[in-house]
């Protein structure tokens, strides 16, 4: 899923992601923990991986039992986890990333940018609704007057 490097598209990631891992079948508190480590590291990656004109991409990628949950942005500065004080309103996602996920991690992306990724545990909780398209797809791009499209 491609979205633009603006703070507008982030709730469209929670929504997006939660409509893919629902259709999957995943169990509820399952797909909560992974939609908050989405909307983390997305806003990371508008916050601190923006470059103009470039988008930031979300992967998910099921498997057995766990669901690779991957952003994509266009810095190759690596994430660094902040010492939040307790008046602070910011620098907690990443600690957080690290509580729900299973494993974190980073990788440089080529030609441009970087990935960061948290594989998530993942029970069904129900039969799928429908059958899923994966890799699922959605695109979010904002006008030049800041509307969301």
């Amino acid at each position: 899923m491609q979205f633009a490097s603006t703070a507008r598209c982030v709730p469209l990631v929670r929504t997006q992601v939660n409509k893919a891992l629902h259709e999957r079948g995943y169990a509820r508190n399952d797909i909560d923990d992974a939609v908050l480590v989405a909307s983390e590291l997305a806003t990371n990656a508008v916050m601190h991986g923006h470059l103009p004109g470039h988008l930031f991409e979300v992967g998910l990628v099921p498997s057995d039992g766990t669901c690779l949950v991957e952003v994509s942005d266009s810095s190759p500065r690596p994430p660094r986890v902040l010492t939040a004080g307790s008046d602070d309103e910011s620098g907690r996602g990443l600690e957080l990333v690290s509580t729900l996920a299973l494993h974190v991690g980073q990788r440089l992306r080529k030609p441009v940018g970087k990935t960061v990724w948290a594989t998530m545990r993942m029970t069904h909780g129900r039969e799928p609704t429908k059958s899923p398209h994966w890799p699922f797809t959605a695109t979010c791009t904002a006008t030049a007057d800041g509307r969301v499209r």
